[in-house]
């Protein structure tokens, strides 16, 4: 597949880790890519690096500055709410057919360049855009197959099966759910992600583990290895 779109279960599930591990081991193997954060609430721009989209871009090899933080996240707000929140505080509001477009020729340029174009949603996948429309809107409105990020705390199944039912009843095909593992839980991600398999086959689950003595991904540590099930979701 061309183009994936980065959702999730919730906000602080790793979205953004996923994402960049992703990148980064797509450039690894050689592989063009483009990645976007149309979207981003709680943004500082004193703090840019540290931002979801500034991460993007450190991942891509790019710089961080006003162009190319414009370049990949349009939409930036400053309150650490839902989109539509954090954009009344501004007195502004997300123009929904510029935001789909602003998507669609991503792909598509990406497609004309034979590069993989990743595209990361904000919070989870009901998450307001504006008054009408949700995450889960703006994924069927981009028509690509979605990966859904997901922890292993306590609650997550019925969160992640949550998120896939909704998907599914949108037509929004799954490409995949990857478990990253949550800090101190009564269960292993592997349990998490076999309970998921029963539910969600043939849909590949993909465990990321946090490993400390891994590798980092703009100061993130990854396995290698979930590296390679990532890539594969994208030859599949």
């Amino acid at each position: 597949m061309s183009a994936l779109f980065v959702t999730a279960t919730g906000t602080d599930v790793g979205k953004t880790y996923v994402t960049c591990l992703m990148i980064r081991a797509l450039r690894e193997r050689g592989r063009a890519v483009r990645a976007l954060k149309p979207i981003a609430t709680g943004f500082d721009p004193g703090r840019a690096a540290e931002a979801d989209a500034g991460r993007l871009l450190a991942s891509l090899g790019e710089p961080i500055d006003s162009a190319t933080l414009d370049a990949v996240s349009r939409w930036r707000f400053s309150a650490p709410l839902s989109p539509d929140m954090a954009a009344a505080r501004e007195g502004r509001t997300i123009d929904w057919q510029a935001l789909v477009a602003y998507c669609k020729d991503a792909i598509d340029a990406g497609e004309r360049e034979g590069a993989v174009t990743l595209i990361e949603g904000i919070g989870g996948t009901m998450v307001p855009l504006d008054g009408q429309r949700t995450v889960l809107d703006w994924i069927a409105a981009l028509r690509v197959p979605a990966l859904l990020v997901a922890g292993s705390y306590l609650g997550t199944l019925s969160h992640t099966l949550t998120a896939a039912g909704m998907l599914a009843a949108r037509g929004c095909a799954l490409a995949g759910v990857v478990v990253v593992e949550s800090p101190a839980q009564p269960v292993t991600p592997d349990e998490t992600a076999a309970t998921l398999r029963r539910f969600l086959a043939p849909a590949p689950i993909i465990v990321v583990p946090r490993d400390p003595g891994g590798r980092s991904v703009s100061g993130t540590p990854f396995a290698p290895s979930a590296a390679e099930h990532l890539v594969a979701l994208l030859d599949a």
